[in-house]
């Protein structure tokens, strides 16, 4: 069947989300960071954005103007899936960690309930992605963010995706299984004060 199985390339499948027309306003959070500004990891051993993460992604992500997040992420050859290209799953957690910082934006922790990745191109091993993320809303607790990847030129994406967020309280959502974590004593009692 190859490419065209069913009559698609699969250039040509498109993600359904579909963001509602009645958001809520947002308003940027007063104690979140400025534009510009480094955006601070979720924990010290997250795969996509902690700097003690043995084997992680190590993304360092950057706020933006309104309620945007920037970040950049080397194309590593560990990081294959298709001979010399990126792994799609590799792909997908970077957006989930990129998008996953714009909730921040305006409020507490959020955790991923809902994403979807549209692939429109292959990305090379040895190539460097850039990410933008747009936290385009909220209803109540769900906050619904757009992500798009390119590889220089912002007009040619490489990848787009769609998410739902919901916020959470941090040390209640993961009081039961911060004990597994590898983050340090010190980070897991920091979590643990009410």
């Amino acid at each position: 069947m190859g490419d065209t199985a069913y009559g698609l390339g699969y250039r040509d499948v498109k993600s359904g989300f579909v963001v509602p027309t009645d958001l809520d306003p947002i308003e940027r959070h007063p104690k979140a960071v400025r534009p510009g500004e480094r955006m601070r990891m979720h924990n010290p051993m997250c795969y996509g954005c902690g700097e003690e993460s043995p084997h992680g992604l190590h993304l360092e992500m950057y706020a933006g103007d309104d309620f945007t997040v920037t970040a950049s992420m080397a194309v590593e050859t560990h990081f294959e899936g298709g001979p010399g290209v990126l792994h799609g799953g590799i792909l997908t957690t970077a957006f989930d960690d990129v998008m996953g910082m714009a909730p921040l934006l305006v409020g507490p922790s959020a955790v991923t309930v809902h994403l979807e990745v549209d692939f429109l191109r292959p990305i090379p091993v040895g190539s460097t992605l850039q990410f933008r993320a747009t936290l385009l809303g909220r209803q109540r607790r769900k906050l619904y963010t757009e992500g798009v990847a390119h590889i220089g030129d912002p007009d040619q994406p490489v990848a787009t995706a769609h998410a739902i967020f919901v916020s959470i309280n941090a040390r209640e959502h993961f009081a039961e299984h911060i004990d597994k974590s590898q983050i340090s004593d010190e980070y897991k009692q920091r979590l643990s004060r009410p």
